[in-house]
């Protein structure tokens, strides 16, 4: 019994070079882009994130123009008054970094938990090309959406108020407050996701996240005023990351500036990114 012919092809006949394209990062990105707006949760939390700041502004503003002439309404008038943007955007950003935390693990966690993610790693040996890509997308959608919401809420807040305050992009840091109310988000949403990546576990990075952004806070506020608390204070995440959209600050005055805050923030976000980065070149899928 003969051997069967074996098809064979000649250098000649192999596709030139030209031909055998390699997917560069602009397509781990729109790989990326595919799978973040495949996951209906996705679109859920974002649509809830818009309702929630934008709903909330409206209901502080309407609330604090309602009792303009209320119970306690010195102090929350001069607040008002000297820094408009506490009551715009306090409460709003507050509760809106937390939709931005779940998607922010669900970008990455909802792979480890479909298996998505051993495919991808598949796909992109590679595997910190993936993760860069990853990062990229979400910041870019981020970075548009909350843009976008926290100027709406901006000029529905200023429009509520405007009976009693004057509220313009032309005042006093108003404009450097809005345009970091919105890069806040990003940076956090970073954060969350270094979070998600170094955990692989929904429910356990979200309830990191959570403590991140509520208890932390409230916790550090229980510690003892002096001079190495109100550093440590300083320099956690939320508080440092907020200073860039307050305009007079009573925390810490003196220790960090708006931009310094925020740049604290995103040192926070590059050190779990980092570690993420790391753990996943490390550790199997």
């Amino acid at each position: 019994m003969s051997a069967a012919p074996t098809a064979s092809v000649s250098p000649a006949q192999a596709p030139p070079d030209s031909q055998l394209r390699r997917a560069g990062f602009g397509h781990y990105m729109l790989s990326e882009w595919t799978k973040i707006r495949s996951v209906r949760s996705t679109a859920w939390t974002l649509i809830l994130f818009v309702i929630i700041t934008i709903g909330i502004t409206a209901l502080i503003t309407w609330v604090t123009e309602a009792n303009w002439h209320g119970p306690r309404a010195a102090a929350r008038d001069a607040t008002a008054l000297t820094d408009p943007t506490s009551i715009i955007f306090g409460a709003a950003i507050y509760l809106g970094q937390l939709t931005i935390a779940v998607l922010g693990v669900l970008v990455i966690t909802s792979e480890y938990s479909t298996g998505v993610i051993r495919a991808s790693l598949l796909a992109v040996p590679k595997r910190l090309p993936m993760l860069a890509a990853k990062v990229t997308v979400f910041s870019l959608i981020m970075v548009v959406l909350a843009e976008i919401v926290v100027f709406v809420s901006l000029f529905v807040g200023a429009a509520i108020l405007h009976p009693y305050v004057s509220v313009s992009l032309s005042g006093t840091d108003i404009l450097r407050a809005t345009i970091g109310a919105g890069l806040y988000l990003v940076v956090f949403g970073l954060l969350a996701l270094g979070i998600g990546a170094l955990v692989r576990h929904t429910a356990g990075a979200v309830a990191i996240a959570v403590c991140v952004a509520f208890v932390l806070p409230i916790l550090s506020g229980l510690l003892p005023s002096s001079s190495p608390w109100d550093y440590i204070n300083a320099y956690l995440p939320v508080q440092a990351g907020t200073q860039v959209f307050i305009i007079h600050s009573t925390a810490n005055p003196n220790l960090l500036s708006a931009w310094e805050g925020f740049g604290v923030l995103c040192i926070w976000a590059a050190v779990l990114l980092g570690l993420a980065a790391y753990f996943l070149d490390k550790r199997d899928a």
